[in-house]
């Protein structure tokens, strides 16, 4: 049994008290964890899905020192190196640890989307994104139009942003 509990401790740990970094992901896996159930995973997918949207933003403290920015791009390029040491002591499944490190090492890649648990992972962090990021806000109809796929991730945004949709 996927033990989401334990990740997510560690994770809290691991942003040393950056609530704003914790509150996030916590945000980020619960419409996550909605989108996924309403779409009706399967158990695996979902698992998956849900432990990426715990580590998505792994890499934004060495980002933030790095680079002086949490900047996409960095994300993604730093990602890796600090997943498998992380993920290490959970035992998950090779081919599900593979498809997590992959997901975040491509949760801000829009294009060429390939499955549901990275579609899913977009859409929560965009949810998310927009409310916390005025930035995020100025792309909003590029980003309902080119990224939202899901019937429930559009259920959301259409709920969450009213007075945004035409």
């Amino acid at each position: 049994m996927m033990n989401l509990s334990a990740i997510t401790l560690k994770m809290v740990d691991f942003y040393k008290g950056n609530r704003e970094d914790i509150r996030h992901f916590i945000k980020v896996h619960a419409f996550a964890r909605t989108i996924g159930m309403a779409e009706r995973l399967d158990k695996r997918t979902q698992d998956t899905l849900e432990v990426a949207a715990i580590v998505h933003d792994i890499a934004c403290p060495i980002c933030r020192e790095k680079y002086g920015d949490t900047n996409g791009d960095h994300q993604e390029a730093e990602s890796e190196a600090l997943l498998c040491p992380f993920l290490e002591e959970f035992n998950l499944p090779k081919e599900m640890e593979e498809r997590v490190i992959f997901i975040v090492t491509h949760h801000h890649t829009y294009v060429n989307v390939e499955g549901r648990d990275w579609q899913i992972l977009l859409e929560a962090d965009y949810l998310v994104n927009a409310d916390e990021s005025e930035k995020y806000m100025k792309g909003f109809d590029g980003f309902r139009e080119k990224v939202f796929k899901t019937a429930t991730g559009k259920r959301l945004l259409a709920s969450m942003y009213p007075e945004k949709m035409k």
